[in-house]
């Protein structure tokens, strides 16, 4: 799948998109759900975790974002509170944009603009595709997947690609099963050369290979 930020070819640093810059440590809040929503976000350095908890429910994570990409963008279609938490996952550089200013760029037709709406739709079906897989697909599949999200790696990217370490609970709350589950998978794909450890974790296109199981 096509990594949500390759949409944003209008623009690279940011600046056009106005607002301010803001730092955050390594697992600062930089909201909370249920807060009101008046800005959205786009990440210049770090990463970012999506968590969100329903009524009676532990938490869960519904997104592992990082340069490039956007988050709390559901401000645009009139949500008035955020719906998940958003957590820093290494020390961060997030630019904060007011509603109303980003609403004032949508409108316009040119470059900016254009990316901006591709991003947005893309980031809708990345939705669908996540709520499908977690329907239709193994664990062990659902695991693979996130693993190449992670990495961005479509087919015509490099062989194999270094991420951040994420912790195995982390990558649980991700896929939907257990911390045990996903330390046997992740095992089960070192042995089979799908995955390295050295310093960060790093991932290979051959793990594609367990997404062609039945």
């Amino acid at each position: 799948m096509k990594p949500l930020n390759s949409h944003l070819s209008g623009f690279s640093s940011g600046a056009s998109l106005g607002g301010k810059v803001s730092r955050f440590r390594d697992k600062q809040n930089i909201y909370k759900q249920g807060a009101p929503a008046y800005s959205l976000f786009y990440i210049q350095a770090g990463g970012v975790r999506l968590t969100t908890r329903t009524k009676d429910q532990p938490s869960a994570v519904t997104g592992i974002l990082g340069v490039g990409d956007f988050f709390g963008e559901l401000c645009l279609a009139g949500f008035p509170l955020r719906t998940s938490t958003a957590v820093a996952l290494t020390a961060s550089s997030i630019r904060t944009i007011n509603k109303t200013k980003m609403l004032q760029l949508l409108r316009k037709k040119n470059k900016v603009s254009n990316s901006l709406v591709a991003y947005l739709l893309a980031s809708v079906q990345h939705h669908k595709e996540h709520v499908s897989d977690l329907l239709t697909s193994s664990a062990e599949q659902r695991l693979a997947r996130v693993l190449l999200r992670l990495a961005c790696l479509n087919r015509k990217g490099p062989a194999s690609v270094e991420i951040p370490f994420l912790s195995h609970q982390v990558l649980a709350e991700m896929v939907g099963t257990t911390r045990p589950r996903v330390n046997f998978f992740m095992n089960r794909f070192r042995r089979k050369g799908f995955i390295e450890y050295d310093g960060g974790l790093e991932v290979h296109q051959s793990i594609r290979t367990v997404l062609r199981r039945q």
